[in-house]
């Protein structure tokens, strides 16, 4: 049986076709998406051969391999399926996005989606990853998006960080509400690093809208009952601190977000004002509100 079409902010997730074979060829003819790979997928027969057995085999209702859509181009893919490497049958998840689509959130969009599949969906009890070691991107977006690094092992030849995301139980963050002067304003500037970082949206109504990212989400809303504009120093929420990925990632954000409406803080002392230790950017919308964007350091000796 097919998995669910599923779907994310900018992206369609479907069921993996054969008409897509080719289109995957020109997805892994790049040699960086391969280079945590066991196997070379940039030879055309590999990666043919990649998607008919993935499309042979069987897997338990709601599991299998899914294609990502933009618009009408295949960017990635992704898979939900039992472990090959992992005792147990236990579901595995991996992700794949073309070079020329990454740095744009998409991967984390599409793995979200896949993480709340199989988490909210499917119930299953656990969901788990193979990353390799030095694969410092894959390993920054595991951690954004709440997989807990659990050891390594030798897994498809070479040693992997072994992950699991498991279903929230009481206790972790359920969601937070921001009152604003202005919801059009905080949509453009706060929204849009939401949906920058992989977030989707939730809900929305008159005066309001939400985020998603797994179980927890955002909300902005321009309540009847507010009472004056934020001060971020006054009592009640200093700032918003957000996993960012890696120190690139948090520089393209930082970049980009002028046009969004954010200012840079203590640009004399970025990206360490949090102390030497920390690499983050702290911004600021036009509304006083602060977000801390924290990059993952994750050094790999062989680079």
């Amino acid at each position: 049986m097919s998995p669910p079409v599923l779907r994310a902010a900018r992206l369609e997730l479907r069921p993996l076709r054969a008409d897509d074979t080719e289109d995957v060829v020109r997805l892994f003819a790049a040699p960086a998406l391969s280079r945590y790979l066991a196997a070379d997928l940039t030879d055309p027969e590999r990666a043919r051969a990649v998607v008919a057995r993935g499309l042979a085999g069987t897997c338990p209702e709601g599991l299998g391999h899914w294609a990502f859509v933009l618009g009408d181009e295949l960017v990635g893919l992704g898979h939900l399926w039992p472990s090959l490497e992992l005792p147990g049958d236990v579901p595995e998840i991996g992700w794949y996005v073309g070079v020329a689509h990454q740095g744009r959130g998409l991967a984390t969009e599409a793995a979200a989606a896949l993480l709340d599949h199989g988490l909210n969906r499917l119930g299953l009890p656990a969901v788990w990853a193979l990353v390799h070691e030095c694969d410092a991107g894959s390993l920054a977006l595991a951690a954004k998006l709440g997989l807990l690094d659990v050891g390594s092992g030798t897994h498809h030849g070479d040693v992997h960080r072994v992950l699991v995301a498991l279903p929230g139980g009481a206790g972790p963050l359920h969601h937070v509400e921001l009152w604003v002067p202005d919801l059009p304003r905080a949509e453009a500037s706060i929204g849009w690093l939401l949906r920058a970082l992989g977030w989707t949206e939730h809900q929305r109504w008159s005066r309001g809208a939400s985020w998603k990212l797994g179980r927890t989400y955002v909300v902005v809303e321009d309540s009847a009952d507010r009472r004056g504009g934020h001060d971020r120093t006054a009592a009640g929420l200093n700032h918003l601190a957000l996993h960012a990925g890696s120190p690139g990632d948090v520089e393209a954000l930082v970049a980009e977000s002028a046009a969004h409406g954010w200012r840079l803080m203590f640009a004399d002392r970025h990206p360490h004002a949090g102390g030497p230790e920390q690499y983050a950017a702290y911004l600021e919308n036009a509304d006083g509100f602060e977000v801390e964007l924290v990059a993952e350091r994750m050094p790999c000796p062989n680079g």
